[in-house]
């Protein structure tokens, strides 16, 4: 492997304060190998972001950048960073250098030792909030005790892929993309590395509380039908309980004198079924939902301008 390429890709949203910070810290790293390339992508940034990409592929031709025509989020423009990519094998990172890019030679090393794939694992981070880090391990339990895969827990999109993965996910077009699920979906040779996030250089982070739900939503709708299961077996407890308790209402009122009008039972009764309901429906929307978008066959994203060599 004395002549592969390293491909970098990097999605960037209101990333002006990190762009060429992130740059410098990769370029020493990445001049270690005989060919590389990075790839920034401009998430329909509104900040100075894509000026700073300019600059920078003005100053180095291997800095490669694509600008979508709007913010089009986080999992796809990295996918549309894996589908430009031309390197032997591909790492995907954050542009806000909580992802170290130290680690990068050791990812490379595990890939020639022959894994299609070194994903990260994100240790423990005692600055994050404890909702944050509570929700965090609820969530992965859930997705790997109803999906098919399992996700190891803390897991990141920082990564390398070897380019046969690549092939693999360029044939993927999903609109509701969760490439945290995707990766061990596909299969092939993994090996996973442990690191310590460093603290982010600037900015704020893009994933707001409502941000990480729907993200989470969509990776446990994503990988399993069972929720739609649970709902069904939801529908017929509740269905069973309402009969007997149909009956029991009858008896009483036939059989006995002791029936007593109100309306407090009846109303919490109501409320209730009529609540598990709309969840039911909830849940059902969500996968038709998905169904009516992907039926669209819509591209999952439009980049409105990109470098040129």
């Amino acid at each position: 492997m004395a002549d592969i390429k390293i491909s970098v890709v990097i999605p960037a949203y209101n990333e002006e304060g990190n762009i060429r910070v992130i740059y410098n810290h990769l370029v020493p790293v990445l001049e270690h190998y005989p060919d590389y390339e990075i790839i920034f992508i401009n998430d329909g940034s509104r900040d100075n972001t894509l000026n700073d990409l300019k600059e920078l592929h003005r100053t180095n031709k291997k800095v490669q950048y694509l600008s979508f025509s709007r913010n089009f989020g986080h999992q796809l423009a990295l996918k549309a960073g894996l589908d430009h990519a031309t390197g032997d094998c591909v790492i995907s990172m954050d542009a806000d250098l909580q992802h170290p890019v130290e680690l990068i030679p050791a990812m490379i090393d595990k890939w020639r030792e022959g894994f299609d794939i070194v994903y990260t694992i994100r240790a423990d981070d005692p600055s994050l909030s404890l909702f944050k880090r509570v929700t965090a391990t609820v969530f992965y339990k859930l997705i790997n005790m109803i999906s098919e895969i399992r996700i190891d827990p803390g897991s990141a999109d920082f990564r390398l892929l070897d380019k046969r993965v690549i092939e693999v996910l360029r044939e993927i077009h999903e609109p509701h993309l969760f490439l945290r699920g995707i990766i061990p979906w596909v299969g092939f040779s993994q090996f996973g590395l442990k690191y310590t996030p460093n603290a982010r250089h600037s900015g704020e982070s893009k994933y707001s509380l409502i941000k990480m739900v729907f993200l989470a939503f969509n990776g446990l709708t994503s990988f399993s039908t069972k929720p739609l299961h649970a709902s069904t077996l939801l529908g017929f407890f509740i269905s069973l309980l309402s009969f007997l308790y149909g009956l029991y209402a009858i008896s009483v009122s036939v059989f006995t004198d002791k029936a007593v009008s109100g309306w407090a039972s009846l109303i919490a009764s109501v409320l209730f079924i009529g609540g598990i309901q709309l969840l039911m429906l909830g849940i059902i929307g969500e996968y038709l939902g998905k169904l009516f978008i992907e039926s669209k066959r819509r591209p999952t994203y439009i980049i409105r301008e990109k470098s040129h060599d």
